[in-house]
Parts: structure tokens; C-alpha cells; sequence
């Protein structure tokens, strides 16, 4: 009889041990096929170039430090972000961004005219950037468009305004949100 009983505890011990492999397996196989992706509050990693139509490279930043932004908080142009919500370590993405969903449009009422006095003499070529700030504090950063006989047209539309923006971009990392303390690229000005 004392056979009997250790027979039904071994069994019972065996079937115990298999039913807990069965229930803890898809568990721990779910748990290792979780994956973190970009979604709203991530700090993001992310290596990058950005070209145009014409295949100009504007800014890359390939085997250099990484961008690092929270996802959904808009630090980045919105078709950008948009395109990278789901992705996982890893990942790596084409992503066309038009205008409206980049830098905006070309802005006819962003140009303005300004007296030639007012600018210093090496400014005064088409295409110089500028710096400047607004009366309420904003910098601001117009380029020169033209230059007419008195005055100077300067041009306050983002350099990439009305461009067709081409990321390559790969996430490199993905951690829990926390708080950034710098502003992130890539809105050049």
C-alpha cells in the first residue's frame, strides 16, 4: 500500500509539473516575443538622413549620436512621427513627408521687405542667413531673397518649407518616457 501511495504522489508530482510547464510556456514565450515599439511617451533613438527630391542629402546622422525624441509630443515634423508610431528596435523605414506634413507650405506673407540701411554690408547677398528677434522675444531666422535697389527682401519660410522631406531612419532604442531636456533634431533653421 505504501507503494501505492508514493506511485500516486510521483504521478501527481508529474502531472502537476507538466501542467505547469504547459501553463507557464506560452507565458514566458509571450513575454520574450514582446517587443517595445514607438507609441505616445516613448523616448525614441533613432539614426536618420534626410534628403530631397533631388537626392541631396540635408542632414544624416548615421554613426553619430542618435536622435533622441518622446514620441507624440511633436518635437519632430508630424509626418515623421506618424510613420514611426509601431516600429520596434531594430526597424528601419523609408518615409516620404510632404510639405503640408513637414515644414509647412512656402508662405507668400512670410516675405518681407526691409530697407538695405538696416542690414549689415556683408549681408547683403542672396541667400545669407539671418538672426533676428522678434519684438515678443521669438528668434527668428529669415534668409535674403532678393535684393532690389533701397530695400532687401527677406524670406521667413523654414529652409525646407514647401520641400518633399525623404527620412531613412532606423530605431536604434526605445526607453519609458523621461523627460528630455533638450530640444531635438531635425528642425534646422
Amino acid at each position: 500500500m505504501h507503494q501505492h501511495r508514493a506511485l500516486g504522489e510521483m504521478l501527481s508530482a508529474g502531472v502537476l509539473a507538466i501542467l505547469l510547464v504547459m501553463t507557464l510556456t506560452p507565458a514566458m514565450s509571450q513575454a520574450a516575443d514582446t517587443k517595445q515599439t514607438v507609441t505616445e511617451g516613448k523616448n525614441v533613438s533613432l539614426e536618420y538622413t534626410l534628403t530631397l527630391d533631388d537626392k541631396s542629402v540635408i542632414e544624416s546622422n548615421v554613426g553619430k549620436q542618435p536622435l533622441i525624441y518622446t514620441h507624440g509630443t511633436q518635437q519632430i515634423v508630424p509626418g515623421l512621427e506618424k510613420a514611426l508610431e509601431g516600429l520596434a528596435v531594430g526597424d528601419t523605414k523609408e518615409v516620404t513627408v510632404a510639405p503640408a506634413e513637414g515644414y509647412g507650405e512656402k508662405d507668400p506673407n512670410a516675405l518681407q521687405e526691409v530697407q538695405k540701411t538696416l542690414l549689415p554690408s556683408e549681408a547683403l547677398v542672396v541667400g545669407t542667413r539671418l538672426q533676428g528677434q522678434t519684438p515678443d522675444g521669438h528668434m527668428v531666422y529669415p534668409r535674403v531673397a532678393e535684393i532690389k535697389d533701397d530695400t532687401v527682401v527677406l524670406d521667413f519660410n523654414h529652409p525646407l518649407a514647401g520641400k518633399t522631406l525623404h527620412f531613412a531612419v532606423k530605431v536604434v532604442d526605445i526607453q519609458p518616457d523621461q523627460p528630455q531636456s533638450s530640444e531635438p533634431t531635425p528642425k534646422k533653421n
